[in-house]
């Protein structure tokens, strides 16, 4: 072989080595696909005892929540946003606090029915979900073998611009569920109403931080004095600190705060 030919055969091959090389080096930058396309997400839980067996909260985020018990399962303002709800479980019931789009998610309630769910909403939502059930502030229904009751939320400290409140009084839910004689209240976005203070007995209270919408730390803790729930969670808490809640509550010991992902 001539030395001209030899020594461009020896850069071609150089180079196809090079290359090769490179390729690798880049494919194995990259994660493989089961590592970012597999992972499903988790949400944390809570358990708690009833008459009726135990009661699993998930905590999917904001205002979402999931509970579970006696083989029933509940959603409450199911949101797509937070969740694949292709992924969990169907819901028996489906409470919605009121109409704004991160509460009320005509998407995620038409993937969580079945024939048989039913769908409790506010009347101002009936317009979208015309079979749903229709509760007003004070009425109480027993479904699913549980007694739920519809509650006043809404403000009355903050406002728009126009001086209107941003949730007004008479269009919003909070719910009171009772599993057994485990009351649990989920209080939808309100502040520190009067109302709350004939609330009795309550196990596991959510109550809302998320500024200017709802509650200051120092209102949700006015909010939790009227009632004293032994379980109290901050929710729909935005980018308010819920342990400036947990630091105002310190002395309450027959209140336990408890902090879970509900930004």
């Amino acid at each position: 072989m001539k030395p001209i030919s030899f020594f461009f055969s020896f850069l071609v091959l150089m180079f196809v080595w090079g290359v090769g090389g490179f390729a690798q080096t880049a494919s194995q930058s990259e994660p493989p696909a089961s590592a970012t396309e597999n992972q499903e997400k988790t949400f944390e839980t809570d358990v708690f005892q009833t008459d009726l067996g135990a009661l699993t909260i998930t905590f999917i985020g904001h205002g979402t929540l999931m509970m579970a018990c006696g083989g029933k399962v509940i959603h409450i303002d199911p949101w797509t946003k937070l969740a694949d709800y292709s992924k969990l479980p169907k819901a028996d019931l489906i409470l919605i606090t009121h109409e704004h789009p991160d509460h009320f998610d005509e998407q995620a309630i038409r993937i969580l029915r079945k024939d048989s769910t039913a769908v409790v909403l506010p009347e101002i939502c009936k317009e979208t979900i015309a079979d749903g059930l229709v509760m007003k502030n004070g009425e109480k229904k027993k479904i699913l073998g549980l007694e739920i009751e519809a509650l006043p939320a809404y403000n009355f400290v903050h406002k728009r611009p126009d001086g209107q409140p941003y949730h007004p009084k008479g269009r919003g839910n909070g719910y009171l569920i009772t599993f057994g004689k485990t009351r649990v209240y989920v209080a939808g976005d309100t502040e520190n109403i009067p109302e709350m203070q004939h609330l009795k007995d309550i196990a596991v209270a959510f109550l809302p931080m998320n500024l200017p919408y709802t509650m200051t730390p120092e209102m949700a803790a006015a909010a939790a004095r009227m009632f004293y729930p032994k379980v109290l969670y901050p929710y729909h808490y935005g980018q308010t600190d819920p342990q400036e809640l947990v630091r105002l509550l310190a002395g309450e010991k027959a209140i336990e705060v408890r902090i879970r992902k509900m930004s």
